[in-house]
């Protein structure tokens, strides 16, 4: 059962409730993050955190304490004895604009937290790949992590066979519905550089690990019509990690199968989650 943080106390999520009149209900005003925590502790909790501020600043809502007090809350809530799941949670925090609109500015935003049991992939998603879909839409606004993913969601509408849309606008391939998006060519991972996506945390990690461990990283978009000389592809987010992309729309990538540079950055990234979790106090 999730819990929820809510004008100020936690209680079960069917007790909290945004009146009608909140603008992220009446106009979808608002920003959301999610975390994950592990055994009750929080991964990179301050770049969530630092997301989720900038998020709200460039959607115009005043933000004054909300973001210590969200930091607060998350602290508060993993230590709870109900918190779901031991502590290996999904923590997802929300800034919404209020009832007030004060031409295009929101002054009097409320927040809440939902901690809930996470739901990554399955394994079998991991082992055999996903499929993506692509389309010529792109995401409002690519610097705001907003809840509107209205667009995105229609494109798949109705489609099992996908996981979620890959946005190609002018035939360049920028990020999915949820996730960044990599393409491994030519002994090079492309992928789109920030301004035009939303600065992944995982992303950001993925980056830094590739690097390191002597993967030439090129942040530029690559074009839908470059994958099929494509030998791997992947997306990345804070409850996929590294997730193998197989097909995007009719193209099948590489053989059609994940490959060892996905698998690779996945074990990388695993393990550097777990020394920092470790370091921890």
């Amino acid at each position: 059962m999730s819990i929820c943080f809510f004008e100020g106390a936690f209680r079960p999520t069917k007790e909290c409730a945004l009146p009608v009149t909140d603008l992220a209900i009446t106009r979808g005003v608002g920003v959301f993050d999610t975390l994950r925590s592990f055994g009750g502790k929080p991964f990179a909790l301050e770049e969530h955190m630092k997301r989720l501020e900038e998020s709200a600043l460039r959607a115009g809502i005043a933000i004054g304490d909300v973001v210590d007090n969200i930091r607060q809350a998350i602290a508060d809530g993993l230590k709870r004895s109900d918190c779901p799941n031991g502590g290996n949670c999904a923590v997802k925090s929300y800034i919404t604009g209020g009832d007030t609109n004060d031409l295009g500015m929101f002054p009097n935003p409320r927040y809440f937290i939902v901690i809930d049991s996470a739901n990554p992939p399955l394994d079998e998603e991991y082992r055999a790949g996903i499929a993506l879909l692509p389309t010529a839409e792109t995401r409002p606004y690519p610097t705001i992590k907003s809840i509107n993913y209205l667009i995105g969601i229609m494109q798949c509408a109705g489609r099992p066979d996908v996981r979620e849309c890959l946005y190609c606008p002018g035939g360049e391939i920028t990020e999915t519905l949820a996730s960044s998006f990599f393409a491994h060519i030519g002994g090079t991972l492309f992928t789109a550089p920030l301004g035009t996506v939303l600065g992944g945390v995982t992303r950001g990690f993925v980056i830094d690990l590739a690097r390191a461990y002597g993967f030439k990283v090129v942040e530029l978009a690559p074009k839908l019509a470059d994958l099929a000389d494509a030998d791997e592809a992947f997306i990345t987010g804070t409850l996929k990690d590294v997730l193998p992309v197989v097909r995007v729309g009719d193209t099948v990538i590489g053989s059609g199968k994940p490959g060892p540079v996905s698998a690779r950055l996945l074990r990388l990234l695993r393990e550097y989650r777990e020394r920092r979790l470790t370091s921890q106090p």
